[in-house]
This record gives structure tokens, C-alpha cells and sequence, in this order.
């Protein structure tokens, strides 16, 4: 299927502006869930900020965070969808007008130099993931992440006979990361694979919709995290994570890669579907 090529960049600028803009419906119904259960005074209030942040940022069109994040895509190409065009090219045109028309903050900087692009735009960045899947539809999620929360994530390449270590080690992480990530949190993580598509499954990880329902071994995670009294923002209660998801690979057999991805309560996702059944 072929598409016009500046109606897909527009569409892409459009699905940025959701994505930094509102709050998918399942993390907002986690955050009003967890004020409504939250008892300690300072973190209930400051979930009722948050809500109320998400709410003004949806009627004044306005990122709900200053920090509006380093551009990630996850594409999901159908093998007999044909656009026509250079897809990474008009990803790129399409951060670079929606830096300016949302507007995005300009984050995007040399590792080295630190000199900024000034369009969200440089080597590697936007950061697109494809994935080559059967069909003829096209599949694009943007991911916006600030820094806040990705500096606090971590990877450990594990010993294959320290698998009951994995549990502990989110909880230093996290234990770590106090309130510099702006919790409450969602944890992704990944275990198995490489070094690097471990760190990848625990992005895709928090891509999972917060209403999956989890299996005992997230179920017990989430459970401790939630025991260390870390509370929203840092300032103390009952609600530090709002879900743990985790997504496995298989790895080498003297290999055991786990990686956790700190998302904060801004948990900016948002898709669009190109193509399908003609």
C-alpha cells in the first residue's frame, strides 16, 4: 500500500502531539487509582497535582512535562506494506516540525561536545526500532522518554546462577533512584537476550498496557518496591510503582542479561496504524 508521503509526516507530528500532550487512558486510570487507595497526606496530594497537570496539559495542548524527551519509535513494517518512500527520512522531517509546531524541547546533543541539534534530530536520534512483521500494515509508536527517569535505569550482566538475584537488584535500583525519577513508576524489565536487547525488552516492557494483568513473579516485584515507602515523588507512602512488566528472551547458556528501564508517571506512549485489509 502506498501512502502520501507529507500526509504520513503530519500524521507522525499528530501522533508526537498525543503522545507528549496525553496521558494514555490506562496509566491515567492507574494514578487516579492509586490516589484514591494512597493514605499518606503529602503523596496523595501530590497525585492530585499530577492528575491535575494531565488535565490542563489536555485542555491547553501543552506538554504535560517541560522535559518533552529524547524522539523513540517502534515500527512495525508488514512485509507487503510498500510505502513508497524513505520511512526513516520522513520520521526524521516529522520530529524536526514537530520540535517546532508542538513545541518540543530541543534535547537532542553530541555525546561529546554536548552542542545541541537544536531540532530533536542528530546521529541515532530519533531512535526507531523496526520490526518486520506479516501483513500489509504499518504500526508506529512513539515513545517520548525524558531523562529523569531513563539515567536511573540499569543493566547487570548476571550470572546464569543468579537468577533469585534478579529480584533484588530492581529493588536496589530503584531504592537508588529515590525520587529522581519522578515516581509513582513503571518497570520495565528484561531478562535474557545480549547486552543490548535486554535493555531493549525493558523499554518495550513498558510498553504494556498497565491493565495486563501480571504474573507472580511481577506481582511479588511490584509488591517490594512498593514496600520501600518511596512514595510520590520521593516524599514518602504507599504507591512507589504503579506496575512491573517483564519481557524474557533467550540468551547464552553462560549468559544472563537483565536490564530495567525506570519509567516515570508520565508514561508518554501513543500509535498509529497505516494500511491494512483492502
Amino acid at each position: 500500500m502506498k501512502i502520501n508521503p507529507n500526509n504520513f509526516i503530519w500524521s507522525i507530528v499528530n501522533l508526537l502531539r498525543k503522545a507528549e500532550i496525553e496521558l494514555p487512558e490506562d496509566v491515567k486510570s492507574a494514578l487516579i487509582r492509586a490516589e484514591t487507595i494512597e493514605e499518606n497526606q503529602v503523596a496523595k496530594s501530590q497525585l492530585q497535582a499530577i492528575l491535575k497537570n494531565i488535565e490542563l496539559a489536555k485542555n491547553h495542548g501543552i506538554p504535560m512535562c517541560q522535559d518533552t524527551g529524547i524522539m523513540i519509535f517502534f515500527v512495525e513494517l508488514g512485509t507487503e506494506f510498500h510505502p513508497g518512500f524513505d520511512l526513516e527520512a520522513a520520521i526524521k522531517e516529522a520530529v524536526i516540525l514537530a520540535t517546532a509546531e508542538i513545541p518540543l524541547r530541543p534535547n537532542a546533543v553530541n555525546p561529546l561536545t554536548r552542542q545541541n541539534s537544536g531540532d530533536n534530530t542528530g546521529i541515532g536520534i530519533p531512535d526507531i526500532n523496526w520490526k518486520l512483521v506479516p501483513g500489509n500494515q504499518l504500526k508506529i509508536t512513539a515513545a517520548p522518554k525524558g531523562a529523569g527517569s531513563e539515567n536511573m535505569s540499569a543493566l547487570h550482566m548476571f550470572n546464569p546462577k543468579e537468577i533469585e538475584h534478579i529480584p533484588n537488584f530492581v529493588l536496589e535500583t530503584v531504592v537508588n533512584a529515590g525520587g529522581m525519577p519522578c515516581p509513582p513508576l513503571m518497570i520495565g524489565v528484561g531478562i535474557g537476550g545480549s547486552f543490548d536487547a535486554a535493555a531493549r525488552l525493558a523499554k518495550e516492557a513498558l510498553l504494556e498496557p498497565l491493565y495486563t494483568p501480571m504474573n507472580s513473579f511481577e506481582e511479588e516485584i511490584l509488591e517490594a518496591v512498593n514496600a520501600l515507602g518511596i512514595g510520590c515523588m520521593g516524599l514518602g507512602g504507599s504507591i512507589t510503582a504503579l506496575a512491573v512488566h517483564v519481557k524474557t528472551a533467550y540468551c547464552h547458556t553462560a549468559s544472563l542479561p537483565v536490564a530495567i528501564n525506570i519509567q516515570c508517571w508520565a508514561n508518554r506512549h501513543a500509535s498509529v496504524v497505516f494500511g491494512g485489509e483492502e
